[in-house]
């Protein structure tokens, strides 16, 4: 268990009445489960402390500090919080990535996961298979990525599954999407609700909310030492890049010009997984200014004349771990350097056109800022291996026996080349 070291100092008011004194996450994230009354990252025996204080009076009441979500702090708080400590509680409640509070019965024996990228992320914490009783067809034809899901029941897709089949599974729990399909997911939310079914909702791909998404999961299924380790490796990374290009200026980050995978000029701006990866590899989105995912005029990639173009790369079969011809990431790029309205925009003048698949700005996102940063700056990080990377995530978190030395598809030009 980690203890945040970071601390916020209140002062005090002038009537020298005492006040809360709350540490911020070290991680940079507060862990959103009720318990975390000291609202850091983690839950430990400061949280027993700052419980102490508040039923003494000397601390302010936090959102988190009712443990048992009862409506009220006492002792009874105190006894929740030993009990997550110790891993022996009985109910667990959080708040998901849409804002829903959710109150979940332990242990989970049996899930229902409909989103692959949380599933994904529940491999990388040792979630036993056993727990698991139902997926999306998505993971079902990511047959060489989860093949030990390939003959599981499926209960169709992740956003508009078959109702009446996972409520006749009885599962202790269902997770969804939050942000991606989420209307169609608000609505199989109501209806899994109505036949009261637990539902909790994670994206477990975007690089802003993931490590506290991965952390809750931790905690929903007693991983917390897992989660830590996976963290340790995650944040290794992830810190080296993030120190390397905190010093650069606004105006000298590269521009970069972000296409979403299918139809032409479809963007990544605000609040998107693609954008966020650009920002994180030190890059700057050219559409920064423009949220969700859009199809912008052609014209408005001329003007904003990026440096460095990136298409997103989407068409089941053409990449992959059990993939070694590059030809269709070839074409795709050859396609967007070809465009003739493009012909004198920057990127394309000094051929920096390069292509991803669209796995790795999911779930593997962190891979794809790895790649990123190399395209974005090879100057600052000549001894980054993105594959190396990629390859320890495989054999270390997804427990898969894939040799990328020997096999596999996943960017263009090959890192080699670039």
């Amino acid at each position: 268990m980690r203890t945040s070291i970071v601390f916020v100092l209140v002062m005090l008011l002038a009537s020298c009445a005492p006040l809360a004194i709350i540490p911020a996450a070290a991680a940079g994230y507060t862990l959103d489960v009720f318990g975390n009354a000291n609202m850091d990252d983690t839950i430990d025996e400061d949280d027993i402390a700052y419980v102490e204080g508040i039923i003494d009076g000397t601390n302010e009441r936090t959102e988190l500090a009712d443990a048992d979500y009862d409506g009220e702090v006492d002792a009874d708080d105190i006894t929740r919080i030993e009990q997550i400590i110790s891993g022996e509680e009985k109910e667990l409640t959080i708040i998901d990535t849409v804002g829903s509070t959710v109150t979940i019965d332990k242990p989970l024996e049996k899930v229902v996961v409909l989103n692959w990228n949380t599933l994904e992320a529940m491999r990388s914490l040792k979630l036993e298979k056993e727990n698991i009783i139902c997926v999306s067809k998505s993971t079902i034809g990511k047959e060489n990525f989860f093949p030990e899901f390939k003959d599981y029941p499926s209960a169709g897709s992740g956003w508009s599954p078959d109702i009446e089949k996972i409520i006749e599974l009885d599962p202790d729990a269902v997770f969804l999407y939050a942000t991606h399909f989420e209307a169609s997911c608000d609505e199989v939310q109501k209806r899994l609700e109505d036949a009261s079914i637990t539902v909790v909702r994670l994206d477990c791909f975007k690089p802003e909310n993931y490590l506290e998404e991965v952390n809750k999961l931790g905690y929903i299924f007693d991983k917390e030492d897992e989660a830590e380790d996976f963290f340790e490796f995650y944040e290794g990374y992830s810190n080296d890049i993030k120190e390397s290009v905190e010093e650069i200026p606004e105006d000298k980050k590269t521009r970069v010009y972000f296409e979403g995978f299918g139809e032409p000029y479809k963007i990544g701006g605000e609040g998107t997984a693609l954008h966020q990866i650009v920002e994180v590899a030190g890059g700057k989105n050219i559409f920064d200014d423009i949220s969700g995912y859009k199809v912008i005029d052609r014209e408005e990639v001329m003007v904003r004349n990026p440096e460095i173009i990136v298409k997103q790369g989407y068409a089941r079969g053409k990449y992959g771990y059990n993939v070694d011809d590059v030809t269709w990431l070839k074409d795709i790029r050859d396609e967007i350097a070809e465009r003739p309205e493009l012909a004198n925009v920057s990127a394309v003048k000094d051929e920096r056109v390069y292509v991803m698949i669209k796995e790795l700005t999911g779930g593997k996102h962190f891979i794809a800022i790895a790649y990123m940063a190399k395209w974005l700056r090879p100057d600052l990080f000549e001894d980054l291996d993105p594959q190396a990377i990629h390859q320890e995530y495989l054999t270390r978190f997804q427990g898969l026996d894939y040799d990328l030395d020997e096999h596999g598809v996943f960017v263009y030009p090959p890192m080699e080349e670039s």
